[in-house]
């Protein structure tokens, strides 16, 4: 029998779904303009650091989006190659990563905490964890083969995916006009329904019939990551799953279990601090598994969620 605590506006406001799916996709939008278009990157793309801004401007921001960085001096003859290729690969993939640019002359305490030997040297940052790129004036095609890696482990790894600079003001200059309806808004709302009103197999098909058609659709993958796993908790007996998971703390299937009920009763640094423990604990396979399944979990909260931020430095610093 479901709880009567089991209800999605215990877990996540779905306003707050919604309107997360159509900043997504104004961001996937706005990203795709251009790319198409040419139009030069926003300026945050590219920004220089210092060690007063280090916190702020990169490992805060590094949870939302690669940073890479690109130690340089004014006298180093081979940076002047560089730069100008990553600043204008920034540009490219329009997001996708930030640049932070370093001089070493004037920020000596960031050099020798990374450990550089030599300049210009490429570094990143990924949910708070740093990264050694490159050293030296590489060829542009293995800079994007690194680039590709990069951005490839950040979203695999942690669900974390950069969007364009551009988006973040897009929202005030639609806020006076009705927004038009979307082709699926129907299909979301009826699936909304159905989740609020307990039909958690009929939410779960609502949901995956969008995404049938628009597999990028973001508000149908919260929402289907909700139904999901309201439909895994349903006719558990809590206290023996509990007890399960105190007896085998390093048994992957009982620590996701007691995270799915963690999260439904709204524990949810809970359930994000189990499952980075059973990364911590585990290898191989069952690594593989718990980390798989936090990452679902993010899904259902929301990647802005300040607690999911957190927990994604936490799973960083275990893989890592």
């Amino acid at each position: 029998m479901q709880p009567r605590n089991m209800s999605m506006s215990g877990v996540v406001d779905l306003a707050a779904v919604k309107a997360a799916g159509e900043a997504k996709q104004k961001a996937e939008k706005a990203r795709a303009d251009s790319a198409r278009t040419g139009a030069p990157a926003p300026t945050r793309l590219v920004f220089d650091v210092d060690e007063a801004g280090f916190q702020q401007e990169v490992l805060q921001r590094s949870t939302e989006v690669p940073v890479v960085i690109d130690f340089w001096a004014e006298w180093c003859e081979p940076c002047k190659q560089l730069g100008p290729i990553l600043e204008r690969l920034a540009g490219e993939y329009a997001g996708k990563f930030v640049l932070a640019k370093i001089d070493v002359d004037a920020n000596q305490m960031l050099f020798q905490q990374f450990g550089v030997q030599g300049i210009p040297a490429v570094f990143a940052v990924v949910a708070g964890q740093p990264v050694p790129l490159f050293q030296g004036a590489a060829p542009e095609a293995q800079i994007r083969q690194v680039l590709d890696q990069l951005i490839q482990a950040a979203e695999q790894q942690f669900g974390i995916v950069g969007a364009p600079a551009e988006a973040a003001g897009a929202e005030d200059a639609e806020q006076e006009a009705p927004a038009p309806a979307g082709p699926y808004d129907s299909a979301l709302a009826a699936a909304h329904e159905a989740l609020d009103a307990g039909d958690l197999g009929g939410a779960v098909r609502a949901y995956q019939n969008v995404l049938n058609d628009d597999p990028a659709n973001a508000e149908a993958k919260l929402g289907l990551a909700q139904a999901q796993l309201l439909e895994r908790v349903q006719g558990l007996d809590a206290q023996q799953v509990r007890k399960e998971a105190a007896d085998s703390p390093a048994d992957p299937a009982a620590q996701i279990a007691a995270a799915d009920l963690d999260l439904v009763g709204g524990h949810v640094e809970d359930a994000f601090g189990r499952l980075v423990d059973t990364v911590r604990r585990t290898v191989g396979e069952d690594r593989e598994a718990a980390r798989l399944h936090l990452l679902g979990l993010f899904e259902v909260i929301g990647g802005d969620d300040p607690r999911v931020v957190t927990a994604r430095s936490a799973l960083a610093r275990v893989l890592f």
